[in-house]
């Protein structure tokens, strides 16, 4: 176990570095950069977070203990993503004389997400479904 916790560490910390170095490498585009990474905590911590915790309170009044862990989980997953995704699925930055700018079809993999994410939480609250009890 420690081997691997190093080994992932170990790796971590090379992922990093060379995300600095590319980082390094952007010149006057790291500011914009640096706007768009304090926007996402922003994000997440004024939008995300709070209706992840509202939601998760409301679920407590209306849903089966068993699921809710489920749900909120679904809830972490998709917030986040979905603020992430906003700028490409409005297609904000899109420009007439550059055709190559958002030229892909960023909601079919946006919907692709979502679609795996709503599979994996149903297989996980069947999963931890209670069972009826045998009667003798």
């Amino acid at each position: 176990m420690k081997a691997a916790r190093i080994a992932l560490g170990g790796a971590g910390a090379a992922a990093l570095a060379w995300g600095l170095l590319l980082l390094a490498g952007l010149g006057p585009q790291v500011l914009a950069v640096a706007v768009w990474a304090v926007g996402g905590i922003v994000g997440h911590d004024a939008v995300i977070a709070p209706l992840v915790v509202v939601v998760g309170a409301l679920a407590a009044a209306r849903v089966p203990g068993w699921l809710r862990p489920v749900l909120v989980g679904l809830l972490v997953v998709l917030g986040p993503l979905t603020l992430v995704a906003v700028p490409v699925l409005g297609r904000f930055g899109a420009r007439v004389d550059n055709p190559t700018l958002l030229d892909r079809p960023y909601w079919a993999g946006y919907l692709a997400v979502v679609a795996l994410a709503l599979v994996v939480t149903a297989a996980l609250a069947l999963r931890r479904r209670p069972r009826p009890s045998a009667q003798p």
